[in-house]
């Protein structure tokens, strides 16, 4: 019997992720919205992957140019001139934009950078992922390394944390 290739076992932990994200969302009776300024729709796609999915996903957003982001989403173009795209304002305001837009619970949102730009302030692998929902926004900052594909896997995972972490810490304790 030969052993699956390390990118088959990523794909599931992703899909595992994806899941259990899809199930607590449920559970809670929670709607879920994505931008996904780099990974073009990688979170949607493992979200959409799971059966029943349709219970808590709304849609996605890929704003992989500036336009989109300023345009559909509604985040300020002059924030991103002094701040960046590939920052904690940034992915926050792409996640309030993505829940505000399709009109959902949560939004989550990344934005980075996925392979060598030659910029040393912006280095392959440099990711911000980001949540936001009534009352609660949340920006984290993350550094991978790999392949670009890896890069992109890894911030779509990270993004999918971010959603069981909020579950977790917004959980109405039991009597």
């Amino acid at each position: 019997m030969t052993e699956p290739a390390p990118e088959a076992l990523a794909f599931d932990v992703a899909a595992d992720l994806a899941a259990t994200v899809v199930e607590a969302l449920a559970a809670r009776g929670l709607t879920l919205a994505t931008a996904e300024a780099s990974v073009g729709g990688m979170i949607g796609h493992l979200i959409t992957n799971v059966p029943g999915a349709s219970r808590v996903f709304v849609g996605g957003i890929a704003p992989y140019a500036r336009g989109p982001k300023v345009e559909v989403l509604g985040v300020d173009g002059g924030m991103l001139m002094t701040e960046g795209s590939v920052s904690a304002s940034a992915v926050v305001a792409l996640a309030r934009g993505a829940r505000e837009v399709m009109r959902t619970d949560l939004g989550i949102a990344e934005t980075g950078v996925a392979s060598d730009t030659g910029n040393p302030l912006r280095p392959a692998g440099m990711y911000f992922v980001g949540i936001a929902a009534p009352g609660f926004e949340r920006a984290m900052r993350c550094q991978f390394t790999g392949t670009r594909e890896k890069n992109k896997r890894q911030a779509s995972e990270a993004a999918l944390r971010l959603v069981l972490d909020y579950l977790d810490e917004t959980r109405t304790p039991t009597a």
